[in-house]
């Protein structure tokens, strides 16, 4: 085994340290036992060996930390480093040839019809302007009023979503939407606009309440048969500017509506058949007297 500069000075800082925690623990001992005894020499003897012995202890710590940080460089002075033995480098692979790459084919040109169909998606939310006509609150927004992230969820407990989602499978009754607000001003006009890709499904609008913080939420409610498959966007708005925007995603088809039975008319007779007249019988003819000559 060979045993170097530093594994040595390692090694002997280590049984340095052991014999001054051996040292504290004899003191601690003895201090004890010396405190027991009821002979005044005794006693005084023993809490003596006890502080000499932790002063020793001291002195190994202090011994301890002057090896581990002079020992080894004052060996190298007398005794030089021998130099490491260097690594043998490893055989490097040599690279493969790579392949000549084929010629591809020259994509064929597609054509660009000159009016696109796509709607095109605006980075800012705007109310239409058929909604923004019917606000009828004149108090002035404030511009720190502001709104959480919306969540989504079937129930609600508390204004708390239970078990919030961003996608939810058919069939669907209604989609509950939870949110806490800030700085909110009474009376101020608050609009919520619910779109399928481009389409308002949804809209509601009214003056806001008293409170001007708080949990709150609102409930998106359709007819079974109307919530299609696609993404929807809720957008909340204060006044006329946007505070918060929220998707989530709906799957799958939804029932078709079952048609109303209506019950069936029974016709009923309104005439009244009338009489029919007798043939009355014709008279029988008496014959005449021929008169006599």
């Amino acid at each position: 085994m060979n045993l170097d500069i530093h594994a040595a000075v390692v090694m002997a800082v280590i049984v340095i340290s052991l014999g001054a925690v051996l040292s504290v623990w004899r003191a601690v001992r003895s201090i004890r036992k010396g405190r027991n005894v009821l002979y005044y020499r005794i006693r005084r003897r023993l809490v003596s060996e006890g502080w000499r012995t932790i002063v020793f202890a001291a002195a190994l710590v202090l011994a301890a930390i002057l090896v581990g940080t002079l020992a080894e460089p004052v060996t190298y002075i007398y005794f030089l480093p021998s130099p490491t033995v260097s690594l043998t480098p490893t055989i490097t692979l040599t690279p493969t040839i790579s392949l000549t790459p084929t010629i591809t084919q020259t994509p064929t040109i597609t054509l660009t019809p000159a009016i696109s169909y796509t709607p095109t998606v605006t980075s800012t939310p705007f109310l239409p302007i058929a909604i923004e006509a019917q606000i009828t609150g004149m108090v002035t927004p404030n511009p720190a009023a502001v709104f959480s992230p919306l969540k989504f969820a079937r129930s609600v407990e508390k204004y708390q979503a239970v078990d919030p989602r961003t996608v939810f499978q058919n069939p669907i009754q209604k989609i509950i939407v939870t949110y806490t607000f800030d700085g909110m001003t009474s009376g101020v006009q608050w609009t919520m606009l619910c779109y399928r890709a481009d389409e308002l499904v949804l809209y509601y609008t009214e003056p806001w309440g008293t409170l001007t913080g708080g949990s709150g939420q609102y409930e998106l409610e359709l007819p079974v048969e109307k919530w299609l498959p696609g993404t929807y966007q809720v957008i909340f708005f204060v006044g006329t500017e946007w505070k918060v925007v929220g998707e989530f995603r709906v799957t799958g088809s939804p029932p078709s509506p079952t048609p109303t039975q209506y019950p069936s008319r029974t016709p009923t007779n309104t005439w009244t058949p009338v009489p029919t007249w007798t043939t009355r019988p014709t008279d029988t003819r008496w014959p005449t007297q021929t008169p006599t000559k």
